[in-house]
C-alpha cells in the first residue's frame, strides 16, 4: 500500500541533537505510535528538505540512517516507505519517551522562570494548533 499521509516535523537548533537525526527520532515516532505503517510512503527528499528547512543531503543522511536501521525501504524511483519489520511503541515505551521528553520542557521551563500552569497552557496551546 503506497500512501503518503501528512507528518509534521520540527527541528531545534538548540536542542544540541544534528537535524538528521532530530528528522530520524521523529520519523521513529510516527512508526512507533502507528501513525506511520507498514508500507506508507515517507515525503521525498526534496519535499522533505524544503518542508524541515534543511539541505536535502540531510534528508538523504536521514532516510539512509532510518533504512540502515531497518524502519524504512528505499525503492529505486518511488522514494522512501516505511518497512514492514517496523514495530509499534508499547504504552510503557510510549510513556517512557513521553517522560524524557517532558523532563526537557520542564527544565527548560524552570530555567526560564514558567509556572507550571504557564507550561500545562502553552502544551495545550501547541496541541491545539497542529492541523489532524
Amino acid at each position: 500500500m503506497e500512501r503518503q499521509k501528512a507528518l509534521h516535523f520540527q527541528i531545534d537548533p538548540r536542542s544540541g541533537l544534528p537535524v538528521y537525526r532530530q528528522l530520524m527520532d521523529q520519523i521513529k515516532y510516527y512508526v512507533a505510535s502507528g501513525g506511520l505503517k507498514s508500507g506508507d510512503q515517507l515525503p521525498s527528499i526534496r519535499d522533505l528538505a524544503v518542508r524541515a528547512a534543511v539541505n536535502p543531503t540531510t534528508v538523504v543522511k536521514c532516510y539512509t540512517e532510518l533504512q540502515h536501521d531497518g524502519v524504512v525501504e528505499m525503492k529505486h524511483g518511488k522514494g522512501a516507505f516505511v518497512a514492514a519489520a517496523s514495530n509499534e511503541l508499547s504504552d510503557a515505551e510510549r510513556r517512557k519517551i513521553l517522560g524524557q521528553l517532558a523532563q526537557r520542557m520542564v527544565i527548560d521551563a524552570k530555567q526560564l522562570g514558567a509556572g507550571r500552569d504557564l507550561v500545562e497552557q502553552v502544551i495545550r496551546e501547541a496541541w491545539d494548533q497542529l492541523p489532524s
